[in-house]
């Protein structure tokens, strides 16, 4: 796989009023659970998000059985886009960028779904491979990787989404004069097929009878996942990496964000204690064992998960604990942004590259 690199030492930045200062940005990611918007508006740290959406649409719901979107996730999916739209439309975003990812990518009537959208909401989405979707995480995510020790390091990213989970396999380089300013380049990812609900859907939610974690299920699913990591672990030696202690760990996902909503019992969820904080992975396991505790009715009041992901947050831990397991770097660094903030920083790059002159 081709190397690709991002800056996080703000090198792109301009101070004149043209380039990316001339525009309001969107950013719309459409998953297989989720549809999400960002509206933001440049500033000299990058961006100021000025609106946001985001609805659980379950647009893959029952992909992992039938290999096509079904109508009712059609339509839940294409009301949130025309809310969407009028986001869009009411803040004026001149520059916008809407991709959807695994579900319309496994879906034999993937692309009939992207003409309908375009159609009945007015957003024209574009179907991403794996590989830019890991990328545009990377690049979300870039600010918050540690300076490499020793000169040169490793870091693992991960998103566990609604239909896949990406894994990235990054090497860290200091970058320029400033001590913290870091490069980090994709050496290798992998997009497996076990995301929420996929996983959910195959295995059952992970519970019992009384709707609490069942050990015999979620065991099932932490040996399935890491089953499809071996050979990823194996061809960089990842493991090895590891036990030297050169690797750091970011993920982005739902359930990470909600494991640290739960491990600082927040009243209700919030972004600025969450998004950036570094948790042990002890720290994540009191919060795990807390909701395996839970039964479904628990789990849907508890305020940092809700009805709608209560019976997809098992999965989304099994999941986690295969990745720890398999690759026990002691810590993570949660993340709330990943790829919308990464198709925000390229449209933004790609106004500056516009308004440079032309050569002649």
């Amino acid at each position: 796989m081709a190397s690709r690199r991002t800056r996080q030492d703000g090198s792109n930045g301009r101070a004149r009023r043209d380039g990316r200062w001339r525009h309001v940005y969107g950013a719309l990611d459409l998953g297989t659970n989720n549809c999400r918007l960002l509206v933001a508006r440049p500033n000299r740290s990058g961006f100021r998000v000025i609106d946001a959406f985001s609805r659980t649409v379950r647009l893959g719901e029952g992909l992992g059985n039938v290999n096509s979107l079904s109508e009712p996730a059609m339509g839940r999916t294409i009301e949130a886009l025309r809310l969407c739209r009028s986001k869009i439309e009411r803040n004026g975003v001149t520059r916008l960028r809407a991709v959807a990812t695994e579900a319309c990518r496994r879906a034999d009537n993937g692309m009939s779904f992207i003409a309908r959208a375009r159609e009945e909401a007015r957003i024209d989405l574009e179907v991403i491979a794996p590989e830019e979707e890991a990328e545009l995480a990377l690049i979300g995510c870039s600010t918050l990787y540690d300076p490499p020790q020793g000169g040169r390091s490793f870091a693992l990213l991960f998103d566990i989404g609604g239909g896949s989970t990406q894994i990235m396999w990054i090497r860290l380089h200091h970058a320029g004069a400033m001590p913290d300013a870091v490069d980090a380049e994709i050496i290798d990812c992998i997009s497996v097929p076990c995301g929420v609900v996929t996983l959910s859907e195959r295995f059952g939610c992970g519970e019992d009878g009384d709707g609490r974690a069942s050990p015999e299920l979620y065991g099932r699913i932490c040996g399935h996942v890491r089953t499809l990591l071996a050979t990823f672990d194996a061809r960089h030696d990842i493991s090895s990496h590891v036990r030297d202690g050169r690797v750091q760990m970011v993920g982005t996902s739902g359930t990470v964000t909600t494991l640290t909503g739960v491990f600082l019992d927040l009243p209700r969820y919030n972004r600025d204690r969450v998004d950036g904080r570094q948790l042990d992975f002890t720290e994540l396991g009191s919060a795990r064992d807390h909701l395996l505790a839970l039964d479904r009715r628990d789990r849907a009041a508890h305020p940092c998960v809700g009805p709608e992901r209560a019976d997809l947050v098992l999965s989304g831990c099994a999941v986690l604990d295969a990745i720890c397991g398999l690759w026990p770097v002691g810590r993570l660094r949660v993340a709330d942004r990943g790829l919308r903030e990464g198709i925000l920083h390229g449209l933004m790059r790609t106004a500056d590259r516009e308004s440079l002159p032309a050569e002649t």
